[in-house]
Formats: structure tokens, sequence, C-alpha cells
């Protein structure tokens, strides 16, 4: 005799109206946020400081992507520097060609390449729409095509992980050899314009600013809704139980490759207006290095919670640029211990700390009483 265990309810259908109760919270999150971001920031920090949290902001929402990915999915993207920076590129090669002007040419091709023209590549960037959708679509591309051949020959886990990480080598490595078609180590910099918009101007600084601030409210939302819709508990089966899903009829490869696919257009759009935020794109914003930082950041916030990997990857962010004036030969060392710190210790994150209490006062709770 055979029993089947009963589907989980959806999200909003739980008992006594928790789902009701969660929905309401995250609503009320979300607007608190809003609130943050759009009149609270804008009115307490300078222009510079508004400037660097539009940077963290650009990190954070690499780490939505993470948190639908690894949190929920299990899949330790330590290569996401490669989505963000193909996004980045995508963006720049079109700010740079804007900024040289009708048939002229970016002003590194000038400096450093023997080239009279475009190469055939750049050309399509030249239009604004095919730019912005490559910003997307291309890190969602490769994505694809990558995690179609790694998920059907079932590589998970830590093999996973180091394959990511060896193709944010191979990125990094592939850019700074092409010094006269991608700026080589110094990568696309002096990046002028915006749309039309000059870069320069304060007004428009702030501009790009409520720009990365909505999208990123947006990714969240997004986010949310997959992780809590039928797809997500889905997702989280595949995460504890592969052989099981399979058993059920279900493909975990598919299923696996929507988040990862997912991801890579969020790390993607989030490069592309950490350009405008900054200024440059290169390749020592893409490699290892970067891709473990966008990690820790939602490792120390929690990486089931999107709050928390938001928070965790804003926070990180901040104390690269805080503490790395002080301490850079320490930071990086810093930064790896908190790694270590977080996943032996906390692997819920600091968004576990409430958590962890409440059940600690619930514990303790019956034995008070009976003293």
């Amino acid at each position: 005799m055979t029993t089947t265990a009963p589907l989980p309810p959806k999200a909003g259908q739980l008992p006594g109206g928790r789902g009701r109760f969660a929905s309401l919270r995250s609503g009320a999150g979300f607007a608190l946020a809003a609130v943050a971001l759009f009149a609270v920031a804008p009115l307490a920090l300078s222009d510079f400081r508004l400037g660097l949290l539009a940077k963290y902001l650009c990190t954070a929402m690499a780490a939505v992507g993470i948190c639908l990915a690894w949190g929920r999915g299990g899949l330790l993207t330590l290569g996401q520097g490669v989505f963000f920076g193909l996004g980045g590129y995508a963006m720049a090669m079109h700010l740079k060609i804007a900024d040289a002007g009708p048939g002229g040419l970016p002003d590194f091709m000038q400096l450093y390449g023997t080239a009279t023209e475009l190469p055939w590549w750049w050309r399509p960037f030249a239009n604004p729409a095919f730019a912005l959708a490559a910003t997307v679509l291309l890190p969602m591309a490769v994505a694809a095509i990558l995690g179609s051949f790694v998920f059907r020959r079932r590589v998970k886990g830590a093999y996973f992980a180091i394959l990511s990480q060896a193709l944010a080598a191979a990125f990094a490595i592939w850019l700074i050899g092409q010094q006269d078609t991608t700026g080589g180590t110094n990568g696309l910099t002096d990046i002028q314009g915006f749309f039309g918009y000059d870069l320069n101007d304060p007004v428009n600084q702030r501009m790009v600013y409520f720009v990365i601030a909505a999208v990123l409210l947006l990714l969240i939302a997004l986010a949310r809704q997959l992780m809590h819709s039928r797809y997500g508990e889905l997702l989280v089966a595949v995460r504890d139980s592969e052989e099981r899903v399979r058993f059920l009829g279900y493909d975990p490869a598919n299923v696996k490759l929507v988040a990862y696919v997912v991801a890579a257009g969020m790390a993607g759009l989030a490069g592309a207006l950490f350009v405008p935020a900054v200024g440059i794109i290169s390749p020592a914003l893409v490699g290892i290095v970067p891709s473990i930082e966008l990690v820790i950041g939602a490792a120390v916030g929690g990486r089931a919670s999107l709050a928390g990997a938001v928070l965790g990857a804003i926070g990180v962010a901040w104390a690269r640029t805080a503490l790395s004036e002080e301490f850079p030969a320490a930071w990086t060392y810093f930064q790896g211990l908190l790694f270590i710190v977080a996943l032996a210790f906390l692997p819920g994150g600091l968004a576990s700390l409430a958590g962890i209490a409440r059940r600690y006062r619930a514990n303790r709770g019956p034995a008070g009483d009976t003293a």
C-alpha cells in the first residue's frame, strides 16, 4: 500500500491566517523600504553619499538573484560576476559609442588600437534598444547555455560552485587580453552620458539613483512572487530531495535552470545600472573576488531572506568601502573569515537571529512556568 504526501498549501493559504499576515508584513516592509529609498536617503545624504548608496544598491540587485538561486534552490553561484560584467559591458559599450558621437570611435580604441571603425560585434550596441535588451538577455542566454550542460549532467554542490568560479576567472582573463576592443585591464572608463543626460550633473546623478532604487524594488517583488509560488515550492523540493522530485515526474534540471537564468538576468541588470552610477566597468569588477563578495553579502544577511540578502549585500559593500581604505591588505582576509563564520555558525545569516531568539524564548517558557 502506498501513500501520497499532501502538497503544501499555496502562499496566502496557510492555516490560521498566517499567509495573510505574512503578506501584510511583506507589504509593510516593502512600503518602508520605498520610503527609506525615495524620501529619507535623498534628504539625509549628500550627493557623494547618495552615489555610493546607488553603487551598493546595484550589488543588492545581484544579491536578490543569489537569494533565489542559492537561498531557495541551493545553487551556490560563485560566478555571478560574469553576468554582472556582461550586463555592465553591454551598457558601457553603448554609452561609449554615444559619447564618441556619430561615426566616432571610443577614446580607448583611438589610444590603444589601430582600427578606423567599430568592430563588427560593437556595432549592434549603437542601438539603444538592442543595448538595453542585451544587458538582461545576454547574461540570461549565457546562463541558459551553461546551465543546460551542467544541470543535465547532474553537476551540483561544490562542483557547480567551482565551475561557476572558473567561468568568472576565464571571463576576466579574456577581457584583460582584448585591450583593443574591451579596454583591457582598465576596462571602459570615463563614461560621460546616460541616454542623453550628462552624468556630471548632480541632478542627473540623482535621477540615476532613483532609477536604481525603483529597479531594486521591482526585482525584490518579482523574486518574492517566484519564491512564494508553486515554482518556488518546487525549487525547494529540488534542493531538498532531487531524486524524489524526479520520481514525481518533474525534471530537476529545468527547475534549477530557471532559477539560474533569472538570477543571471538580475545580475546583468545590476551591472548595467552600475555603469552610469560609477562611470566605469572593468575586469576587476567581474572576476572571482567580486563574485565571492556578492555571495558573502547574501550569506551574511541571510541567503533565504530577501530582506536579509539585500541588507547584507549593502552592509558588506559599505564595509568594503569603509574598511578597505584603513586596512587594504587585511580586508580580503576579513571577508573570507566573515563568509566562513556565517556559513559555519549562522547558516541563516543575520536574518535568522529573530527566529533563533523566538525559539529560545519558547523553549525556556515552560521551564520557567514550572519553576
